[in-house]
């Protein structure tokens, strides 16, 4: 069972000083338009392999038109893509799986806890636990909004073969 205690203390963080803005995100994470589901990169912590970044919610998102009509409430899985960029972020840039690029590779121990609207910034706050280059990465995550966790649990990471795929399209 995941624990409700925060993996990181937010108080001690300033959300106007990221380290990595949305340019750079992209420099790693290959999402774009809709589906990029990160504002900023707030902490980058290699050494105890800790990243927290957030998105800042608003009405202007691809799902708030259909879900739900007049309550939008943020889907569950729009906010595992986020805890996912975020870790694929952390991932990328410190070269820790050896990838082109990350995909999914699993879920656990996974608990939405409270709703995330329009207006809301979620915090997203990861902690590598296990990293087997060119095999798999594990970290636990949390999603934050006003300190609450909403939504925790531990997602897993594999490569995604780029090339062989590339030569499937064409």
């Amino acid at each position: 069972m995941v624990s409700k205690e925060l993996l990181f203390d937010l108080a001690t963080i300033d959300f106007d000083q990221p380290v990595a803005d949305l340019e750079t995100i992209r420099k790693y994470n290959p999402q774009r338009h809709e589906m990029e589901q990160l504002t900023a990169i707030v902490v980058d912590d290699v050494e105890n392999l800790m990243c927290v970044g957030y998105k800042d919610i608003t009405r202007d998102e691809f799902w708030v038109r259909g879900h739900m009509p007049g309550l939008p409430l943020m889907p569950g899985v729009i906010m595992l893509e986020g805890a996912a960029q975020m870790c694929s972020y952390f991932v990328q840039k410190h070269n820790l799986l050896g990838a082109a690029m990350v995909g999914f590779g699993g879920l656990e121990d996974v608990r939405f806890r409270d709703p995330v609207v329009p207006g809301d910034r979620l915090v997203f706050i990861s902690r590598l636990t296990k990293a087997r280059p060119g095999r798999m990465i594990v970290s636990r995550f949390q999603g934050v909004v006003r300190n609450n966790v909403v939504v925790e649990g531990v997602i897993k990471g594999i490569p995604i073969p780029v090339e062989a795929l590339s030569e499937r399209q064409t």
